[in-house]
């Protein structure tokens, strides 16, 4: 049976083109029962039966308190969650939501060739990408490294493009396992435009992250 992911894609702030592309990819990678949504009340009732929740180019605050309540009860007892781009840009009100994700955003330069570094090609978001990957995107800065637990997947080479601001320890991708009780965490800065959504090397990346926050990816 194929992992059920639940993609909300609801925005209170800035809203991405390229989210219906983004859908229709995820759909289309062929290996998940997707149920995509917008509505808050879809993250009020239970969510156990789904993989991962997956907040693709969210924005603001986008859930209520009862969706709060429930997400981080899924979570916290073993549900997976992965972040796709602007989801680094959502819930800046609650506390649990960047502890969830590991960091958040602060701001981007504009939308940019650049490289992205593979800092660990073992995970099944990188393992099928170049050492150096060329590609264009907003290359977020980000409030803090996610420490603790966190495996840092890619790197930005801040050299590449302008407008850098975190150095040379600038993360884009990440992941971690929370312990016994916690499921697992996923998350990529990269997903900005609609051409993101058809070039393969991401669709492998995106797919490996999914999987992997899913639980069916090692």
């Amino acid at each position: 049976m194929a992992p059920r992911l639940l993609v909300l894609t609801r925005t209170a702030d800035y809203r991405h083109d390229s989210i219906p592309e983004a859908v229709a990819a995820v759909r289309a990678l062929g290996r998940f029962a997707v149920e995509h949504t917008e509505d808050p009340a879809d993250l009020e009732r239970p969510l156990d039966a789904f993989a991962a929740v997956v907040f693709l180019s969210t924005s603001g605050e986008v859930l209520t308190p009862a969706g709060r309540e429930r997400l981080a009860r899924y979570t916290g007892s073993g549900g997976g969650f992965a972040g796709v781009h602007a989801a680094a840009c959502t819930e800046y009100g609650w506390p649990y939501y960047g502890t969830l994700l590991g960091a958040r955003f602060t701001r981007h330069p504009a939308h940019q060739p650049g490289r992205a570094l593979v800092a660990d090609p073992g995970h099944p978001a990188t393992r099928h990408l170049p050492t150096v990957w060329e590609f264009t995107d907003e290359w977020y800065d980000f409030d803090r490294v996610p420490g603790g637990r966190a495996r840092v997947l890619l790197r930005a080479d801040e050299t590449s493009y302008d407008g850098g601001g975190m150095g040379a320890d600038h993360p884009l991708a990440w992941c971690r396992e929370r312990g016994p009780a916690g499921g697992r965490v996923f998350y990529t800065a990269l997903g900005h435009a609609t051409d993101a959504y058809r070039d393969p090397d991401f669709l492998a990346h995106l797919n490996g992250g999914l999987g992997w926050a899913a639980g069916s990816d090692q």
